[in-house]
C-alpha cells in the first residue's frame, strides 16, 4: 500500500528521504537536482514470475539506498550476453524506476508536471542509464519532475510464449507493455512525494520508445495514467497477430532448445522456458529477431502483440476508430530515418528481396507510382528511404492524421544534422535528435559528429525543441508557433538551421502510400 506525502514533505532525513511503495528510500543530490534510482516498481519477475505479469513490490525494512541505477534488463553487448555495456549489471530482476526533480521547491501547489521517458533500443537492447534516461537537463529548467524507468526486454518482454502456457505454469503476453503500464501506476501512486503532479503526466520515449507510446495509448489499461504523449521515431505499426508472433515463439523455442544441455529435449516447451539459462533465452532471441527481416520484411518479432486481451486490437485500429486515449500527442520522425539501418542493425525492408515482398502485398495498380517516387531520389538513398518511410514516417503520419480526428496533435520532421554526418550520405538518421533533444552535443559521440562544424546550430535546435517538448508537458500544447496538425492543412513543424512549417511537407509521397497501404 503507497502511504502518499504532501508534495515534498519531508521525512526524517528531509528531502532525500521518501516514502514510496514498498518502503522508504534514499537519494542523493547532485548539483541542484535531486535523485532516486533504482527503485523497485514491481516484485522481481524471476522464478514462477519468470513470463508473468508484473507482481506487487515486495515491501523492505529500514532505508533502501537509491543513489544507483538498478540492473539492465538481459540483453546482448557486441555478439555476448552482457549489460548494455561492459560493466554494467543485468538482471532478470531489472523493473526499476529513476525519479529526478529540482533541489529547490516547487511553488506549484499540486506539484510539477511528471516527464516520464521511456527507452528505446529495438525492445531488445537499452536501459534508463543512457543518457536519454537521465533528463538532468529538463530538471534543470526547473518545471519539471523526471521519471525514467528500465522494462523487460527481449524474449522475456516481447514474444509471446502464452500458446505454451498450462494452468499451474502461466505464461501471459506483452510482459514488457504491462510493465510499462505497472511503471505508470507506481508514478501515480508515488510521485506527489517527489512534488510531482499525477494528473500531470506526460510519456515520451524515442523508436521503440515511441512504439510504446502509442501501444499505450491502445492499451486499456494504461487509461487514465497519463495525460499527454510524445512519440520520436516511432515504428507505429510494429505490433503483431497472435498467430504470428505463435510462429516466432515456436521457432525460438527450437533455437532455445539447441542451445540447452541435451538434457533440455526431454522438457515440454513451458518446463524449457520456465528453467532456461537467461543467457541462452537472451541469445536465442537475437538468432530469431535476425531472421525476421527476411522471413517476413516490414515485421519485427520483438513487438507487442495483439493478443485480444491485454492489447485488444491493433493501436492503429484503435486510432481509426477513436478508441485510442484521448490525450495530446507529439508525434514525427527524423528526416533520413533509415540510413543507419545497415550492417548488424539490417532490418528495414531495404533490400529488392524485401522490397519485392512489401510490393507483393500492395495493390499492383499502385506499384508505378511508388517506384517512380523513390527512383527520383539518388540511388544510393532510394531503398534506405522506401524502408523507412514504410516503418517511420508512413505510420507516424497516418497516426497524426487519426488522432487529430479526436485530440489536439502536432507534427514534426527533424532535418538537423552536422556536416559530417551529410558527407557520409547519413544525414538527419534515427536517433540523431536525441543528442540535441537532451544536451548531449558535448559527448564524445556528438563532438565527433560535428567536428566539421554544426555543433552551436545543433545546440541550438535542442535548446528549441526542449522549449516545446517542457511546455507541451506543463500546458497540453508546444509554443504557439507550432500549429495544430489536421486532415484539413497538415501544418507540419520542420526542425533544422531556422525552423519552418510546411503544409503537407512530401504530399505526393504521402498520397502514393496511400494507395499502395489501402488498408493500412
Amino acid at each position: 500500500m503507497t502511504t502518499t506525502l504532501t508534495p515534498e514533505a519531508p521525512t526524517r532525513r528531509g528531502r532525500l528521504d521518501v516514502r514510496v511503495t514498498g518502503g522508504i528510500v534514499r537519494g542523493v543530490e547532485e548539483n541542484g537536482i535531486l535523485a532516486w534510482r533504482g527503485i523497485p516498481y514491481a516484485a522481481p519477475p524471476v522464478g514462477d514470475l519468470r513470463f508473468r505479469a508484473p507482481q506487487p513490490v515486495v515491501p523492505w525494512d529500514g532505508i533502501r539506498d537509491a543513489s544507483t541505477f538498478g540492473h539492465v534488463a538481459p540483453q546482448v553487448y557486441k555478439g555476448q550476453f552482457k549489460g548494455m555495456k561492459p560493466g554494467v549489471p543485468a538482471s532478470e530482476d531489472c523493473l526499476s524506476v529513476n525519479v529526478l526533480r529540482p533541489a529547490a521547491p516547487s511553488r506549484k501547489q499540486l506539484g510539477r508536471p511528471v516527464m516520464v521517458f521511456i527507452h528505446g533500443g529495438g525492445y531488445s537492447v537499452g536501459s534508463s542509464q543512457v543518457f536519454t534516461g537521465r533528463g538532468e537537463r529538463f530538471v534543470r529548467s526547473g518545471r519539471v519532475v523526471y521519471v525514467s524507468f528500465n522494462y523487460r526486454l527481449g524474449a522475456l518482454g516481447y514474444l509471446d510464449f502464452s500458446r505454451y502456457s498450462t494452468p499451474e505454469r502461466p505464461l501471459e503476453s506483452n510482459a514488457g507493455l504491462r510493465d510499462q503500464v505497472a511503471a505508470l501506476r507506481w508514478v501515480q501512486g508515488n510521485i506527489r512525494a517527489f512534488g510531482g503532479n499525477p494528473h500531470n503526466v506526460t510519456v515520451f520515449g524515442e523508436s521503440a520508445g515511441g512504439n510504446a507510446v502509442i501501444t499505450l495509448m491502445a492499451t486499456p489499461a494504461a487509461g487514465g495514467l497519463f495525460a499527454r504523449a510524445i512519440a520520436q521515431s516511432a515504428p507505429t505499426s510494429a505490433s503483431f497477430s497472435h498467430a504470428l508472433s505463435a510462429g516466432w515463439a515456436a521457432e525460438f523455442v527450437q533455437e532455445l532448445r539447441a542451445l540447452s544441455s541435451t538434457e533440455s529435449s526431454s522438457l515440454t516447451p513451458n518446463e524449457l522456458l520456465s528453467a532456461g539459462d537467461v543467457g541462452d533465452l537472451t541469445r536465442a532471441a537475437v538468432v530469431v529477431s535476425s531472421r525476421t527481416p527476411d522471413s517476413n520484411p516490414g515485421t519485427f518479432c520483438l513487438a507487442p502483440v495483439v493478443d485480444g486481451e491485454f492489447l485488444p486490437e491493433r493501436p492503429l485500429e484503435a486510432f481509426r476508430t477513436g478508441k485510442a486515449h484521448r490525450v495530446p500527442l507529439i508525434i514525427g520522425t527524423n528526416e533520413r530515418e533509415g540510413s543507419v539501418f545497415t550492417g548488424r542493425v539490417d532490418i528495414l525492408p531495404c533490400s529488392p528481396m524485401r522490397i519485392a515482398a512489401i510490393f507483393d502485398h500492395a495493390p499492383v495498380s499502385s506499384h508505378h507510382a511508388m517506384r517512380s517516387v523513390y527512383a527520383s531520389l539518388p540511388e544510393n538513398r532510394s531503398a534506405s528511404d522506401f524502408g523507412s518511410d514504410f516503418v517511420f514516417w508512413y505510420p507516424s503520419v497516418q497516426i497524426g492524421e487519426l488522432h487529430s480526428r479526436v485530440a489536439p496533435v502536432y507534427v514534426y520532421r527533424f532535418d538537423l544534422a552536422p556536416r559530417l554526418m551529410h558527407l557520409l550520405g547519413l544525414g538527419a538518421a534515427h536517433g540523431i535528435e536525441l543528442f540535441a533533444l537532451f544536451d548531449q552535443v558535448d559527448s564524445p559521440r556528438a563532438r565527433a559528429l560535428s567536428i566539421l562544424g554544426g555543433r552551436e546550430i545543433f545546440m541550438n535546435a535542442g535548446e528549441r525543441m526542449r522549449t516545446h517538448w517542457l511546455r507541451f508537458a506543463c500546458t497540453g500544447r508546444p509554443d504557439d508557433t507550432w500549429p495544430t496538425y489536421t486532415e484539413a492543412d497538415r501544418l507540419t513543424l520542420i526542425i533544422d538551421e531556422d525552423d519552418r512549417i510546411e503544409s503537407d511537407p512530401r504530399g505526393e509521397r504521402r498520397a502514393v502510400w496511400q494507395a499502395f497501404l489501402p488498408d493500412f
